[in-house]
C-alpha cells in the first residue's frame, strides 16, 4: 500500500523550506529530491553542531541548548550519521573517544552531564548530582554503532550495559515508559546476539501491551496510560516503535494496528503542511526546530511502509 503521496510531499516541502533548519532542508532534499548535496551535504550540516571534543552540542537536539556536548543530543546526531554511512569514519571515533570519557564505570552514559546546568533545558532534563548511566540515551548510541560495526572500544562496554538493562527490564517486568522502549529497541536493532535480541524484543512487546503504553485505537486514546510528567496528547502509537515494516516491533501488531496507526499518520499532517510535536512545550523556539523533526521523521516512516 502507498501511505505517502505526491501531494504528502509537496505540502510537507513547503513547511520544511520555510520553517525548517539547514540540516533538515538538506535531509529532505536528499531523501525526497535527490539533491541537498547527498549525504556529504547533510554531513555539513551536521559537522556545525560538532564540538571541539567529538560530541555535539548549539542545540542539535532543540531541548538541549548551549556549547556543552550532552549525551542526549545524540539522539538527533547518530541517526544522521547512520543514514549517511559515516559511523565508522573520523567523526565517529572522536565522538567514541568523547563518549569514553563521559560514561560511567558500568559502561551507561548519563542522560545529562553538570556542564548543562548553566545553560537553559526543560524541567524534565534534570541534571543529578551523582551520575548514573542509562539505558535512555545509551541504547539509543550504541544500537546504530553496533549495526554500524564500529571498531572502537567504548562500544563493546556500552554493549553489555544495554544487554543487562534490557533483560532487567523485561525479566522483571517492571513498569517503564515508552521513551526507555524506543532506547530498549534502537539497541537490539544492533545487538549482536540476533536470537537473545529477538526474544528480548518479543518480551519487550508483551510488556508494552501490558502496561498500555501504545495507543492501539487511534480514536481511544484514553485508553492508554499516561506516564508521570507527559504532555496532554503526548501518546506512542505502533509505527513510533515500528518506524519501518522490518523493525524488531513489528510482529507485536496486527495488520490493522499497523495500517490504523499509519491512517492516524497521515491524517495529522497539519494545514501547513508539519506534523505536530506531541511532547510537552516549554520554549516557542524549540518548538518551532522540533517539528521539521518530526515532519521529516513522519515522512521517512511514511515512505519507508510505502516500499
Amino acid at each position: 500500500m502507498t501511505w505517502i503521496s505526491d501531494d504528502v510531499i509537496e505540502r510537507a516541502a513547503r513547511f520544511l523550506w520555510t520553517t525548517a533548519r539547514v540540516l533538515e532542508q538538506r535531509r529532505f532534499a536528499w531523501h525526497f529530491l535527490g539533491g541537498g548535496g547527498g549525504p556529504g551535504g547533510v554531513l555539513d550540516a551536521l559537522d556545525a553542531y560538532r564540538t571541539e571534543d567529538g560530541g555535539y552540542a548549539y542545540g542539535l537536539e532543540p531541548d538541549v541548548r548551549g556549547p556543552a556536548p550532552q549525551p542526549s543530543t545524540l539522539r538527533a546526531a547518530v541517526p544522521v550519521l547512520a543514514e549517511t554511512g559515516a559511523l565508522g569514519d573520523t567523526r565517529t571515533a572522536a565522538l567514541c573517544d568523547w563518549l569514553a570519557g563521559v560514561t560511567e564505570p558500568d559502561g551507561g552514559v548519563p542522560a545529562a552531564l553538570p556542564t548543562l546546568r548553566p545553560y537553559p533545558h526543560p524541567p524534565w532534563i534534570r541534571v543529578p548530582d551523582a551520575l548514573t548511566g542509562g539505558l535512555l540515551p545509551t541504547g539509543w548510541i550504541v544500537g546504530p554503532m553496533l549495526r554500524a560495526d564500529v571498531p572502537h572500544p567504548w562500544v563493546a562496554g556500552a554493549s553489555d550495559f544495554c544487554r543487562g538493562a534490557v533483560d532487567a527490564l523485561t525479566e522483571s517486568r517492571a513498569e517503564t515508559h515508552p521513551y526507555e522502549v524506543h532506547a530498549a529497541l534502537a539497541y537490539l536493532e544492533g545487538a549482536p546476539d540476533r536470537v537473545w535480541a529477538r526474544e528480548a524484543a518479543a518480551r519487550l512487546g508483551e510488556l508494552v501491551r501490558e502496561q498500555r503504553l501504545v495507543v492501539l485505537d487511534p480514536t481511544h486514546p484514553e485508553q492508554v496510560r499516561i506516564p508521570p510528567g507527559y504532555a496532554a496528547g503526548e501518546f506512542h502509537f505502533p509505527h513510533d516503535y515500528a518506524p519501518a515494516p522490518d523493525s524488531l516491533a513489528r510482529p507485536w501488531f496486527s495488520e490493522t494496528e499497523i495500517e490504523n496507526s499509519l491512517t492516524h499518520l497521515v491524517n495529522s499532517q497539519e494545514e501547513d503542511g508539519g506534523w505536530p510535536v506531541r511532547w510537552a512545550r516549554w520554549s516557542p523556539t524549540t518548538h518551532t526546530e522540533a517539528r521539521p523533526m518530526v515532519t521529516l521523521d513522519a515522512l521517512l516512516i511514511l515512505r519507508d511502509y510505502s516500499k
